[in-house]
């Protein structure tokens, strides 16, 4: 299956398998591709990350008190009528009528005084329901409004092509944002610093990580634009001075690849 020159496919499996309807063989087939293919890898934690905040919107849908309160409502006012109808009634007279069940005036009265309530029950249930969808979907517009538009992606990986960050660029707030979703921790007397490698000129530092699990650092257009690939190495606590050079080892590196807008 060749995924680099279909990006669109890329992103449709990507999805599916964050979604988890891709299943069985195409599920191991696709972890199997994931594997050597970065913007595969890229693609699937991108969308982990959008559904995430998605899944946090399902709340409980329990009918409103009204709700009920209405019904008791209906059930006193279906008994007052039976009660005045039945108070004005004139004595029954000698008349043959048939004794089964389904001439029983009692259960066609049950039955339309329950259909009432069924239907006054749909109809309130529906109003609240469709309230609550609204305020959900407007909650979700808002959510989606605020989610980063990611222009520049990359996995950086290791030597042994495990991913270790995850380096997604925002042009409209000029952040990077890197997660961490391998293992490496480095030791306290140590930094992890970002590194721009732009072909034909210096590498330029894009920052000094935190110990933190997910690190927003601020970058110019003209920096990634002119970047294929980001690089991490090993550095003093604090990072290197100002204007020199990495002097550590290169621990994670990988290719920054622009999205499809």
């Amino acid at each position: 299956m060749n995924l680099k020159n279909n990006p669109a496919l890329m992103d449709q499996l990507a999805a599916s398998y964050a979604l988890g309807t891709l299943r069985g063989g195409a599920r191991r087939r696709f972890e199997m591709l994931a594997r050597d293919n970065a913007p595969l890898r890229a693609a699937a934690l991108i969308w982990q990350s959008r559904l995430a905040s998605v899944a946090e919107l399902q709340l409980e849908m329990a009918p409103s008190p009204a709700v009920w309160k209405r019904i008791e409502n209906l059930v006193s006012a279906q008994k007052q009528a039976q009660a005045m109808l039945s108070a004005r009634a004139p004595a029954p007279t000698a008349v043959p009528v048939a004794t089964g069940w389904w001439s029983s005036l009692g259960l066609w009265r049950g039955a339309t005084a329950a259909g009432a309530i069924v239907a006054v029950v749909a109809v309130v249930t529906g109003l609240n329901v469709t309230g609550q969808l609204s305020s959900q979907v407007s909650q979700l517009s808002g959510r989606l409004a605020a989610t980063p538009v990611i222009e520049y992606v990359a996995v950086l990986a290791d030597d042994k092509a495990a991913a270790s960050m995850l380096v997604t660029f925002d042009p409209n707030t000029k952040k990077l944002v890197l997660k961490r979703v391998g293992n490496f921790r480095e030791q306290p007397d140590k930094s992890l610093e970002l590194w721009a490698l732009p072909p034909g000129a210096p590498v330029k530092s894009l920052g000094v990580l935190s110990g933190d699990a997910v690190v927003r650092l601020s970058a110019a257009d003209s920096d990634i634009q002119r970047s294929p690939a980001l690089a991490i190495t090993l550095e003093p606590k604090g990072g290197v001075p100002p204007g020199a050079g990495p002097t550590g080892p290169i621990l994670f590196k990988g290719a920054l690849i622009k999205t499809e807008q």
